[in-house]
C-alpha cells in the first residue's frame, strides 16, 4: 500500500425509511414494518430490523412478505418527511468537511484527511458524528472507516446496526481476501454466481487471478476488479456528484388492462416528476416510459426530444406517444415516468482541496 493515504468515512443509516417512521410513530417501535406496498399489492420499499428477521426486504413483494411476516405493518413512504431527515443529516456532516459526496437520502461518503475540528482520526470522527445523528435527529447510523471508498463502503456493513468498523491500511488485503465475493460492492448476483463457476470464492481466490485473466471473462469489469481485490480504489469524494436521472413510478391496487386508464395514471406520475425536476433545478431530454406486466416482466420505451423540458404537460405528453408506441403485452401493475440526458453538468467553481496526508507508523485511523 501507499503511504499517503486518504480518510474516507462511509456513513450509512440503519433501515432509514422504517427508522423514520417508528421515530414519527412511536406505536411502531418494535415490530416488523413495511414501507411500501400493502397487504394485497405492491413492492417493499424498506423494512425494519424486526422484519428483517422474517426475510422480508426490499423489493419484495408484498404479498410474499406478508406470508414471510404474517403480523407485518404496511404504511405508505413519506419521501418529503425522509428528505427533511436527510437534510438534517447532512448538516452535520458538513460541520465535519466541505468533501461529503451523498450516494442517497440515506447514505454518503465523507472525505476527513483535512476536516473542520483539526481530528486526525477518522474513527472518533465517525463515532461523533454517529452520536449527534442519534442525540439530534434520533436515529442511528453506522459507518465504516478506510483509505478508500471502496473498503469504507464494505465496512459500514460489518457492525449493523449502530455500530462501525475501520479497516486501517496495512489491514485492507487481508480484510478483504476473507471476504465471499458477493460481499465486494459492485460484484451483482449474475456476476458473483461466474466467479463461483470459475472457482473465485473470496477475495483472496479473486487476487489469485491475473489482469489478464478477469479481462478475458469480465472484460472492461477485468482491471477493476484485479484492483479492488488488492484494495486498490482511487476514486475522490465528489461532493458535486451529478444526478443522472429523476423519475416517479407508481404500483397499482388492480391490474390495469386499458390504455385509457394509465393515461390518467400518466398523468400523475407527470405531475410528481415535475416537483421532483423543479426543486432541483433540472431537465432533461430522454424520457422513458417503465412498465410492468401482471407477469412481472419489464418495458422501457424511450424517446429523446431536441430540447430539455421538466414541465408535466410536456412529460405527460411524450409518455403517453410512448405508450401507443406498441400494444401491450398483458395487464400493467406498475407504471414509471423517467427523465434523462439532463442539464446538470458541472459549472466551472472553486475546486476544494483534495489533498492526502503523507504520514507512516503514526497515521490514525
Amino acid at each position: 500500500m501507499s503511504e499517503n493515504y486518504r480518510k474516507i468515512i462511509h456513513i450509512d443509516m440503519d433501515a432509514f425509511y422504517a427508522s423514520v417512521e417508528q421515530l414519527d410513530n412511536p406505536e411502531f417501535i418494535g415490530k416488523p414494518l413495511a414501507v411500501g406496498g400493502s397487504e394485497l399489492r405492491g413492492v417493499v420499499a424498506a423494512a425494519s430490523y424486526e422484519a428483517r428477521k422474517f426475510g422480508v426486504r426490499s423489493a419484495l413483494s408484498s404479498i410474499q412478505a406478508k406470508k414471510l411476516c404474517p403480523d407485518l405493518i404496511f404504511v405508505p413512504p413519506r419521501f418529503d418527511r425522509y428528505k427533511e431527515i436527510s437534510k438534517q443529516i447532512r448538516k452535520i456532516f458538513f460541520e465535519y468537511t466541505d468533501l461529503v459526496e451523498p450516494l442517497s437520502l440515506d447514505e454518503a461518503y465523507l472525505d476527513v484527511t483535512e476536516n473542520k475540528k483539526g481530528n486526525p482520526s477518522a474513527t472518533l470522527i465517525a463515532q461523533e458524528i454517529r452520536k449527534r445523528i442519534f442525540d439530534e435527529v434520533g436515529l442511528t447510523a453506522s459507518a465504516g472507516i478506510s483509505a478508500n471508498k471502496f473498503v469504507a463502503k464494505i465496512a459500514s456493513d460489518f457492525n449493523k446496526p449502530n455500530g462501525q468498523k475501520t479497516v486501517n491500511p496495512d489491514d485492507i488485503e487481508g480484510f478483504l481476501e476473507k471476504l465471499d465475493v458477493k460481499k465486494f460492492y459492485g460484484v451483482g448476483k449474475v456476476t458473483a454466481e461466474k466467479m463461483y463457476q470459475l472457482g473465485i470464492f473470496s477475495g483472496f481466490d479473486l487476487r489469485q487471478k491475473s489482469k489478464e485473466y478477469l479481462e478475458q471473462n469480465f472484460g472492461n469489469s477485468g482491471l477493476h476488479y484485479y484492483e479492488i481485490s488488492r484494495g486498490i480504489h482511487n476514486s475522490e469524494v465528489k461532493p458535486n456528484r451529478k444526478v443522472k436521472s429523476v423519475g416517479a413510478e407508481r404500483t397499482f391496487n388492480e391490474n390495469l388492462s386499458s390504455e385509457i386508464y394509465l393515461e390518467e395514471r400518466i398523468l400523475n406520475i407527470a405531475n410528481e416528476l415535475e416537483k421532483r425536476l423543479k426543486s432541483s433545478k433540472i431537465s432533461g431530454k430522454t424520457i422513458t416510459l417503465k412498465l410492468k406486466y401482471s407477469d412481472f416482466t419489464l418495458q422501457t420505451r424511450s424517446k429523446t426530444l431536441p430540447y430539455f423540458v421538466s414541465d408535466k404537460t410536456i412529460i405527460a405528453d411524450v409518455a403517453n406517444d410512448l405508450l401507443y408506441q406498441e400494444r401491450l403485452r398483458n395487464s400493467v401493475r406498475l407504471l414509471g415516468i423517467s427523465v434523462h440526458n439532463l442539464n446538470n453538468e458541472e459549472k466551472p467553481h472553486l475546486k476544494l482541496p483534495q489533498k492526502s496526508i503523507s504520514i507512516q507508523l503514526k497515521f490514525e485511523f
